[in-house]
């Protein structure tokens, strides 16, 4: 039984809901009264060695931009080097930044609001309760998974770790959840935020784009428009001590990744060999993060024969969220083992397969909730990967149908975008 299972709302949350709601109405009256547009202070930038995480922070700011255009953002960043700050100020030349603490105590007194971006779970935790502490103005959080960690092989956290964090979502204005799975483990949790609701990751609305290096990178591999899908592979744990000066290896979690790579790979190069075999298309090996271009490599190109390396392309540096999704726009689907480069095809319009496990959290159930369920594959379940191959033949032999499945899931997801994003307007 779940620690929170059985928590109602009790007088302390009750009592946290009116000072929620109560703060809320005080900003929404201050505004009101200077007239003034609102301001929100945006915790999001997690880090740049993942494509995904970069996706997460303009996916945002877009909707902001295309729902509420008026409200002034103060981007308060984990991560933005590597050239994702100019990435991000030349897509968004109103953004502001608080990097600084000067920045951050500056933005503390302007803001009228707190937002937590899309993410794996509530990382931004230390700084929504600092921001709580100091200001005592509200905050939301937008897009994310809940996590107990209590399915994976390895993290558990405490009934205290579990505890906290129901009490900072009890004490949100609101709450969306990038997965159902999610929202109702928290319900089970007890958490009990005003509005608490799914809304898809904000990755599915990034439009960035570098089309001068996406089409450099094309026409040096003669791979054409529509004439190529994309391949993505990942370990179970992401290998930061490979990727990150300052990380030492888990040897735990290295254990496991170097037991289950020929599991979590053998169907992506089986697909791969059908693809090149069975059809006129190419593929292009990937990363959506640093450690999966060595892996590429290793787990897929390797194993081909000459004549099949001639039909594959192994995309041998990292790039950046603009430059990846320009080549996505171009290809004729995607699939592999992580989320965000699917994601961020679905939401232009691009065919995505999503292959997991468990110990990537619920976040891959969203193709579910998007209508997806025919692409979603759970690689802990044998004949889950004996059935990728051939999905992935016909994902890539019916085009036509594969393109209108991923329309329509862009729409669903503009639809629930729309939504939650009004909701959040009424409140600012």
């Amino acid at each position: 039984m779940r620690i929170l299972n059985h928590l109602a709302i009790t007088s302390n949350s009750r009592r946290s809901f009116i000072k929620t709601m109560a703060s809320v109405a005080g900003a929404m009256a201050l505004n009101a009264k200077t007239k003034e547009a609102p301001k929100v202070i945006f915790r999001s930038a997690w880090q740049t060695v993942n494509i995904g995480d970069i996706a997460h922070t303009p996916g945002f700011l877009k909707l902001m931009e295309t729902y509420l255009p008026n409200v002034q953002v103060t981007l308060w960043p984990s991560d933005i080097g590597e050239g994702v700050k100019e990435i991000l100020e030349a897509r968004f030349p109103k953004l502001k930044f608080a990097e600084t603490e000067n920045e951050i105590r500056l933005a503390f007194k302007e803001c009228d609001f707190f937002i937590h971006g899309s993410a794996a779970s509530l990382s931004g935790m230390r700084q929504i309760e600092r921001w709580e502490k100091e200001t005592g103005k509200p905050f939301g959080i937008y897009g994310i998974t809940f996590d107990d960690h209590q399915s994976w092989r390895i993290e558990k956290d405490t009934p205290e770790e579990i505890e906290r964090r129901v009490d900072v979502i009890n004490r949100s204005a609101f709450i969306y959840f990038r997965d159902r799975e999610s929202l109702q483990k928290a319900k089970d949790y007890g958490c009990r935020a005003p509005i608490m609701d799914f809304a898809p990751d904000a990755a599915f609305a990034t439009d960035l784009r570098d089309e001068g290096r996406a089409s450099a990178y094309l026409d040096a591999h003669k791979l054409e428009k529509g004439k190529f899908i994309c391949c993505i592979p990942r370990y179970r744990f992401s290998p930061y001590w490979l990727m990150k000066e300052h990380i030492a290896i888990d040897l735990k979690k290295d254990k496991i990744n170097q037991e289950m790579k020929e599991q979590d790979h053998a169907p992506l190069r089986l697909a791969v060999k059908k693809i090149v075999k069975e059809t006129d298309l190419k593929v292009l090996l990937c990363p959506e993060d640093v450690s999966q271009i060595q892996l590429n490599k290793d787990l897929i190109y390797d194993h081909l024969t000459p004549a099949e390396k001639e039909r594959v392309v192994w995309k041998s540096d990292y790039w950046l969220t603009g430059e990846a999704v320009s080549v996505y726009k171009r290809s004729a689907g995607l699939f592999g083992n992580e989320m965000h480069s699917p994601i961020m095809c679905i939401g232009n319009g691009i065919p995505a397969i999503v292959c997991r496990w468990e110990g990537q959290t619920s976040k891959g159930t969203m193709w579910n909730d998007i209508g997806l369920s025919e692409w979603l594959f759970n690689f802990d379940i044998e004949s889950d990967r004996n059935k990728l191959p051939d999905a992935v033949l016909d994902f890539a032999t019916n085009i036509e149908t594969s393109f209108k499945k991923a329309r329509m899931a862009k729409e669903r997801v503009n639809h629930y975008q729309r939504r939650t994003m009004k909701q959040v307007g009424d409140l600012l």
